[in-house]
Parts: structure tokens; sequence; C-alpha cells
């Protein structure tokens, strides 16, 4: 029970008192009676019991936990306002790494000890309705700005706790800041723009890291912003311009492990709600095929990441999310599902020089044999990696026009064949 105590308080102190946390550190004894001042509450509850000499624990623990307040974020504040990093690494209280321009490297900043990087953990936690404890040892999070956090801790992190941030690029709003970082040529970006203007289903596949999320949020920006659009993400990140968004994002279950609701649940929702446009932070599982149904349905124009190392690994992916969702059918009827549903697959990747790009735009045209046919529309083709260990390559069109090319006259949208011409 004192553990369990301990936490609670521990949870009710950042959130209460985030303001002070994020100002000037507090004395030790103002600490120490805000601490009792919580305990007491606590225990004034019915069944509730603790000795005195159980309770002066709890409350030296805490207070040399937090005496040693940090403002702000602390020892990475500096880095999370170095626009030249991109991710932040804390793996225990002596090994920061960063990644800059697309290279991971050990920084010099450390924590004074673990304590001190446990009360960044709960001050990072304080404005979520998100928590980590032995129940629950890990949890993503958002910072204000829009930067992820993972964060995972003892037993399951054996060298103390991890804390992974990747920070949202805020410079990147347009294609064309995209086409200025090389991740896609002029063709191509024309090409995506009409793609979500004329309402084509798109899954943005890749690795960990390769920017999908980075270059959906981009292209979402160029929806009309007359439609309801409808965001379904594990942890919200998207920032979208539109004024007409409804966010929703999961929920963990309670410390009785109860009211969990999961992206399936929210996605069936989601279509109850009249929604124009559906963006889906992550396919995980069985909502792959809820997702794949409404498509077909006629919610088109539906946007979705997942976790890929190629168009082809796409496919795969969702087979085998469907097929271990225990859901009574049959692989050809899924391939009819895919095939009938996504109409584009775009494949980002991190290549060995650190920088990003957009190396497949792939159509699924139909089935052959029962088997979905995938079709690349553009490429980026690697020449070489020079004695620096910069990838040398470009990008390229195959010369294959999409068979949903009449969408585009039929929303309006003005796109010429020729960005199609080989080369």
């Amino acid at each position: 029970m004192a553990q369990t105590l301990k936490d609670r308080v521990r949870e009710q102190l950042v959130a209460m008192y985030n303001n002070s946390l994020s100002g000037s550190p507090i004395q030790a004894k103002e600490l120490e009676i805000i601490i009792r001042r919580i305990i007491d509450r606590f225990l004034s509850i019915p069944r509730s019991a603790l000795g005195e000499e159980e309770k002066g624990r709890i409350i030296k623990d805490l207070v040399d936990e937090f005496n040693d307040l940090i403002p702000g974020l602390g020892p990475i504040e500096g880095l999370l306002n170095d626009p030249s990093i991109t991710e932040i690494m804390i793996n225990g209280p002596d090994k920061i790494y960063i990644e800059r321009n697309g290279k991971k490297i050990l920084s010099e900043i450390k924590f004074h000890d673990e304590d001190q990087l446990r009360c960044l953990m709960y001050k990072i936690l304080a404005p979520t309705r998100r928590r980590v404890d032995e129940t629950h040892p890990y949890v993503d999070v958002s910072l204000k700005d829009g930067s992820r956090v993972n964060i995972i801790i003892p037993p399951l992190a054996l060298d103390g706790v991890n804390i992974t941030i990747r920070k949202f690029l805020g410079v990147i709003k347009s294609v064309e800041d995209l086409i200025k970082l090389g991740a896609l040529d002029r063709r191509m970006a024309e090409f995506l723009v009409a793609c979500i203007k004329a309402k084509v289903n798109m899954l943005f596949s890749g690795a960990t890291g390769a920017g999908k999320t980075t270059t959906l949020s981009v292209l979402s920006s160029y929806i009309d912003p007359s439609e309801r659009i409808v965001t379904i993400e594990d942890t919200a990140e998207l920032n979208l311009n539109q004024e007409h968004v409804v966010r929703l994002e999961t929920r963990n279950p309670n410390i009785e492990g109860k009211g969990k609701v999961t992206i399936g649940d929210l996605f069936k929702n989601s279509l109850r709600m009249r929604p124009g446009r559906i963006i889906l932070g992550e396919i995980r599982g069985a909502e792959a095929l809820d997702m794949l149904q409404a498509m077909c349905s006629g919610h088109t124009g539906a946007l979705a990441v997942l976790h890929a190392s190629s168009p082809v690994e796409v496919i795969y992916r969702l087979e085998t999310m469907i097929l271990t969702s225990g859901l009574p059918i049959s692989l050809d009827i899924i391939h009819r599902q895919i095939s009938a549903a996504v109409q584009l697959i775009i494949q980002q990747d991190q290549l060995a020089d650190g920088t990003r790009k957009i190396t497949h735009i792939t159509q699924v045209n139909g089935l052959q044999d029962g088997t979905v046919v995938l079709e690349d529309l553009f490429n980026y083709e690697i020449s070489d990696v020079d004695n620096s260990g910069k990838v040398q390559g470009k990008f390229t069109a195959t010369g294959v026009i999409p068979k949903f090319y009449p969408m585009f006259a039929q929303k309006g949208v003005h796109l010429s064949k020729e960005i199609f011409n080989k080369g």
C-alpha cells in the first residue's frame, strides 16, 4: 500500500504544482509541507491507514527526489532548442545521445543522478493524462510543441530510466520544404498534393524515424479546409492547420486495468462522426480490416501510417495484422479488400548518410492470380556513395500512369500526364 500511495502522491505533486516545478527550485521545507498535505488528503479516505514511520519515509524519499527541481526540462533544454538536433535519446542519467544531420552521437550532457532524470520524467508526464509505474512501465506522450516522447523504466529498462524524444520539426510546413530537404522532387510533390486534393486513399510506410509522419502532416495541410477531419492516434502528434479537426487519442487502462480504448475502438466510432477525412496515426492490428472496409464503403481520401520496409512489405503486414486478429477471413478476401481500398503507398526511408527520402511512390493495381499487384510510379535510384559517405542518386518516374488518374478530373484537380513521363 505504501508504494502505491507514494506513486499517487508523486503524480498528484507534479500535477498540482506544475507551475512551481517549471519555475525556481522549491525549498525542502516547503516541499515537505506540500507532500505531507497530499498524503493526509489520501489517508482521509476510509480504510486507508499508514504508520507515522512509513509516512515519514515516503515524505523523505519524495523530498530527496524532488528537492533539486530543475527549471524547464533541465539539462536537455538546450538540446530541445537546437534546431539541428532531430532526436534525443536518454539512456539513463549518464548517456544522452543526439541525432544531428542524420548521425547519432554521444553528447557531453549528463544528469546529476537517477533522481534528477526521474524528475524530468514526471515533468514531461505532468500535463498529460498518461502515467508510468510498475504496472505500466512504458508510455508514449507528446510535448507541447508536438515532439514525441517514449518513456520506459526499470525493471524493463535495465540501465535506468530511458527517454526517447523525437523532435517536432516545425520548420517543415510545406512540400517546398520537403523539396529543399531533398525528400522528393517537384514532380513527386505535385503528384502527391494532387492525390490529397482528389481524395486518393494513401498509406505512408517506412521504418521508425524515416519521416513518414512528418510527410503525412505536410501533405494533410493541403486538405480542403471545408472538410471535417478526424485524426486517430495512440499519442496525439499531428498538427493540422485546418479549423474543422476532431482529434481522438487512445486511452490506457486505469490502475484497476479497466477503461482501455484502442485505435480500433476509436476508428469504429469515427465512422459515426460524419468524417470527410480519416487520418490514422498508425495501423497496428485488427483496425487494419476496419480501415480497408471503410475505404471500400465510401470514406475516400483516408491517410494512414504503418511500419514497413517496402511497398511489398506493406501488403504482408496488412495480411498479418488481419490474420492474427482472430477474425474468420481468408487470405483471398484480404487481398480483395486491399486491392479495392488502397490506391497509393508512399515509402520513405532514412539512407546510409542520414538523409530521409521518399524512395517509392507505388500504386495498387488490382489482383493477378489472387495476388495484389504493385506498380512503382516514382522511385529514388541510388547510383553511388562517395568517399564522405554521401549517398548519390536521383528521383525518376517509371512512365506508368496511375489507374486512378481519371479521379483528378472528376475532382476538378488539374494534373498533366507529362509528369509521369519516364526519366
